[in-house]
């Protein structure tokens, strides 16, 4: 069974920075896709930052060259490095991956929250 685990979250002031990780209970090469989204007060839940099985990263233009996401396949690990951060930033951040074919799925973690705030 797959699970996601989130931790990393926190208060932090604007202008600092964090790192998310999403561990992973089974081999991230598993997985097609994986990618942090996040849901602000009062709003829906967007995609932020996606990593594929090949390399490839992709941001929302809110979040590029300020946040870095990547993995570490030793681990089953994927990181999400939130620099340069600002009360625009605060919401649950939720990891998300994605095997894709008839055995495949989507799974999530339990979110974390961040909240950026003076």
């Amino acid at each position: 069974q797959v699970q996601l685990v989130e931790s990393g979250g926190g208060l932090v002031q604007p202008g600092g920075s964090l790192r998310l990780s999403c561990a992973a209970s089974v081999s991230i090469f598993r997985f097609t896709t994986m990618a942090w989204y996040r849901r602000a007060p009062g709003k829906q839940r967007d995609s932020i930052a996606a990593i594929y099985r090949g390399g490839d990263t992709n941001y929302v233009d809110s979040v590029k060259g300020r946040f870095t996401i990547s993995r570490d396949n030793a681990k089953n690990t994927v990181y999400l490095q939130m620099n340069s951060l600002s009360p625009e930033d605060t919401a649950v951040y939720s990891c998300y991956a994605f095997i894709s074919g008839p055995a495949g799925g989507t799974f999530w973690g339990q979110g974390t929250q961040v909240t950026v705030s003076s």
